[in-house]
Order: C-alpha cells, then sequence, then structure tokens
C-alpha cells in the first residue's frame, strides 16, 4: 500500500538576502493573529561569532621621581606666570592692606624762645589772654609753657597783667594744666610772688587745688607755698577760710611732695603773726596731721610735720615769758 505524505510548502523566498533582513517578508506576531508564524525548515546561517576582545593594554609604568619633579616643575613654571592676585588689577578687592610704617618718633617741640626776647613773648601772650578767644588764651598758655621750662628765668618780671591771665586759667580746665606750670615757674623768681598774691593767685588755688589732678595739684601747692614766703601771700592765707580744712584734705588725700607742700602751708598759718585761725581747732588739724606722718611721706614733709605739731600744741595759749619778763620789770 502505498503511503501518501502531504507536501510541504516551500516558504517564499525572501526579496533581501541580507542577514538583517531575512525576516522581513514574514507574519509577524499580532495580538490579532492567534497562529504564530509557521517556522523555517531550513537551518539559518548562525551569526557571526564576536570578535575577540582586545588585549589588555600594558601596565603602567614603574614610578619615577623625575617624571613628579618634572611635572611639578612645569606646575611651578606655569604659576610664574600668573598675575599675582593682591597686586592685580583686574581684582581690586583682594589688595592686602599696606604695610604699616614705622611709627616715627614725636617730633621735638621748638626750643625756648631766648631770654632776649622773653619781655616780647610776655607782652604777646598778655594780649592774647586778655581779648584773644579761648584758642588763643590756650595757645599763649602753650607757648608761655614751652618757653619757661624746663629752666625758668630767675631774674624776669611778670606784668600784673599777664599774672592775672594765668591765674584766671586755674579755673578753666583746659587751660587748669599749663597754668599751674606757668604759675610755679614764675614764683621760682622771688619778685614774682608779690605779684602773683596780689593777682589773686592765694584764692585761686585755695579754691581749685582739689578739683585738680595728683600732678596739677602738686605743683599748684608748690606755687602756694612759694607764695606765703612773702608777707602778703601768708596773711592772705591765714584770713582765707577754706585755707584749713582744703589743706588738711590735701594733706590726707596725697603723698610725697604734695602731702609736703600741704604740711608746709599748715605750718605757715599756725606758726607765725597774732592772727587767731577759727577755721578748725588745732586739736583737730593735729591729729590729721599725725595720721597724715604715718603714711607716705617726705624727709623734709616729716620735720615740717613734726615742727607744725609742735606749732599747735603751743598754737592760743598765753606767752607765759612775756608775762614773767613784765612782772620782773615791775
Amino acid at each position: 500500500m502505498k503511503s501518501h505524505h502531504p507536501k510541504l510548502k516551500t516558504q517564499p523566498r525572501p526579496l533581501f538576502s541580507c542577514g538583517f533582513f531575512c525576516h522581513c517578508t514574514q507574519s509577524v506576531l499580532s495580538p490579532t493573529n492567534s497562529h504564530s508564524p509557521p517556522l523555517p525548515l531550513t537551518p539559518e546561517e548562525p551569526p557571526p561569532p564576536p570578535p575577540p576582545p582586545p588585549p589588555p593594554p600594558p601596565p603602567p609604568p614603574p614610578h619615577q621621581p623625575e617624571s613628579s619633579s618634572s611635572s611639578s616643575s612645569t606646575s611651578q613654571s606655569f604659576t610664574q606666570w600668573k598675575f599675582p592676585l593682591p597686586t592685580s588689577p583686574l581684582h581690586p578687592r583682594f589688595r592686602t592692606d599696606p604695610k604699616p610704617e614705622p611709627d616715627l618718633p614725636p617730633q621735638p617741640l621748638p626750643p625756648p624762645i631766648p631770654f632776649t626776647s622773653l619781655q616780647e613773648l610776655f607782652h604777646l601772650a598778655e594780649l592774647q589772654l586778655s581779648s584773644g578767644s579761648d584758642s588763643d588764651r590756650l595757645a599763649a598758655l602753650y607757648l608761655l609753657e614751652r618757653s619757661l621750662l624746663p629752666n625758668p628765668p630767675s631774674d624776669q618780671a611778670c606784668q600784673p597783667e599777664l599774672m592775672r591771665g594765668v591765674v584766671g586759667n586755674l579755673k578753666n580746665k583746659a587751660g587748669a594744666k599749663p597754668a599751674t606750670k606757668i604759675l610755679l615757674a614764675l614764683c621760682l623768681a622771688e619778685s614774682n610772688r608779690r605779684v602773683a598774691v596780689e593777682a589773686g593767685a592765694v584764692g585761686a588755688v585755695i579754691e581749685v587745688v582739689a578739683e585738680l589732678d595728683a600732678a596739677a595739684g602738686e605743683r599748684a601747692l608748690a606755687a602756694l607755698e612759694l607764695m606765703c614766703t612773702v608777707a602778703e601771700g601768708a596773711e592772705e592765707t591765714r584770713a582765707h577760710a577754706l585755707a584749713v580744712p582744703v589743706m588738711v584734705t590735701m594733706m590726707g588725700q596725697m603723698a610725697g611732695r604734695g602731702k609736703e607742700y600741704a604740711i608746709s602751708v599748715l605750718a605757715v598759718i599756725y606758726g607765725g603773726g597774732d592772727q587767731l585761725v577759727v577755721a578748725a581747732p588745732p586739736e583737730e588739724v593735729a591729729r590729721a596731721v599725725e595720721l597724715a606722718l604715718q603714711g607716705n611721706c617726705t624727709p623734709r614733709g616729716s620735720r615740717k610735720g613734726t615742727q607744725l605739731l609742735k606749732s599747735l600744741k603751743e598754737y592760743g595759749q598765753p606767752d607765759t615769758t612775756q608775762d614773767e619778763m613784765n612782772g620782773c620789770d615791775s
């Protein structure tokens, strides 16, 4: 019996023989088509094998110091051509502050005017102190200070008008410091002490010395002690109502020469003349002097304090020696 084999249909030859488009004419599986396309019976040519992988790169050469030095030198040579930012004109905000200049020594003060022209200077300062503005008066005081210090003349007389201008600035806060220097320098000359007393320097010093700083107060007390060496100055100091309490206060507050000058003025007040001082009892002043001598005091101040304590014990007591002599005469 002869078997019948169905004849296979050969698939139509693709239009293109290119491997990429060999399946272009075949039916594509579609979601509406439930039958899968028939598979080709003829084996397809296998795809070409993938290309062999490239050979691995050669290992890097070992590290050589010459290459690092050359690279660093190259980078250094490159940076040498770059503009430094702090000094670049394109970047002013990166400029650094200029280096501070070294401190120069202060300029020395002008030398004092020679004594041959000091009288002319006194006349000029007198005009500025009497009729000038505040700045003119202050400039006149500093000019006198530079001219009289540190070597004040001992034989140069001061005019009363000029002395009144200097004394008037003792109560001026801005001019008090140079005024005390000028007053002390002028009072070193004995002929000017009486001029200072007549210009009201005694009362001005007593009234303002407690408000001055330590150095200016010390100079003011020194000038007051010099004015007390003339009779008019000692008499005016004893007559001032604030002389004793102010001197006791300054004696307790100041040290060294300031305390010495205050004790000397108190010794003048209680040590001479027949005028009694009623501002403070001598017993209270004696206790204040004893306390002051326990602190910092100069040798001259200690000697003056001892003399003052002796004068305070004898102050106000009748002179028995004079009474005995009167009795013997009778």
